[in-house]
């Protein structure tokens, strides 16, 4: 049955910013579904607390680096939710930190895998569901960047950076090109926040701290932050907005 309320589709939304965003959604009228490729406890988690609010919620299992697994993902989502709506093209890896010469090729593949093949099979997805030129009714597509795209983020994974700089031009493009097919494209770009993907993928402990004192805030961002600013470009509230790269980084960046 078609659900009466809006649909999202998260990648990644098993832990960090793809959680918080599930979870907001939910709260305020989404029916969510999420999609992790191997943290299913965490996944049920957030559906949990997703249908708590009263949400409609899911969760998939796949690789957004999977062609396949990326229209089997959606395929799922609209057998059980509906119709989408919008779609938060959050999934992301860094890998272990390094200057790039010290990287290994499998690790700088992942990454590229992931953060830029894995981003164009979720927003080509997406766009084949929402462009009214194929029957869809329109929607949001928000990717998630990062200010490593204008930083560099040099001796920690510049080919962290250079994936983001790809999602950046990824937005631009898009928004211009599925502007008359009803789809509002933007991306942000968070700065510092307090996620487990400091220690889980870099491997470096101790980065937050180390780096707080070059945010002029003076202090790390949480993930319910990120969230409110996605919430926001998905929302009527935005109406006029596509193309947007929205810093939400203390200042840095």
């Amino acid at each position: 049955m078609q659900s009466r309320r809006p649909v999202v589709l998260i990648t990644g939304g098993s832990r960090g910013i793809g959680a918080s965003v599930a979870q907001l959604a939910a709260s305020r009228g989404y029916d969510v579904a999420i999609t992790y490729r191997s943290e299913r406890e965490s996944a049920e988690k957030v559906v949990e607390a997703c249908r708590a609010s009263g949400a409609a919620a899911m969760a998939c299992q796949g690789d957004v680096a999977s062609e396949a697994d990326v229209i089997r993902m959606f395929d799922e989502t609209e057998a059980a939710l509906g119709r989408l709506s919008h779609v938060v093209n959050n999934a992301g890896i860094t890998g272990k930190s390094s200057r790039l010469e010290q990287a290994p090729a499998d690790t700088i593949r992942a990454c590229i895998d992931v953060n830029v093949l894995g981003a164009l099979w979720v927003a080509r997805e997406a766009t084949r569901r929402l462009s009214r030129n194929s029957g869809g009714e329109g929607g949001t597509i928000t990717n998630i960047s990062s200010v490593a795209s204008t930083l560099g983020s040099p001796n920690e994974y510049v080919w962290y950076a250079a994936s983001k700089g790809a999602i950046d031009a990824l937005t631009i493009g898009m928004a211009r090109e599925l502007a008359v097919d009803g789809i509002r494209v933007n991306a942000v770009s968070p700065g510092m926040t307090r996620t487990d993907i400091h220690e889980r993928s870099t491997g470096d402990v101790g980065r937050m701290e180390r780096l707080r004192p070059f945010i002029p805030m003076n202090r790390v961002g949480e993930p319910a932050e990120i969230a409110e600013a996605i919430l926001f470009l998905m929302s009527d509230a935005a109406s006029y907005i596509t193309g947007a790269i929205l810093p939400v980084s203390g200042g840095r960046g």
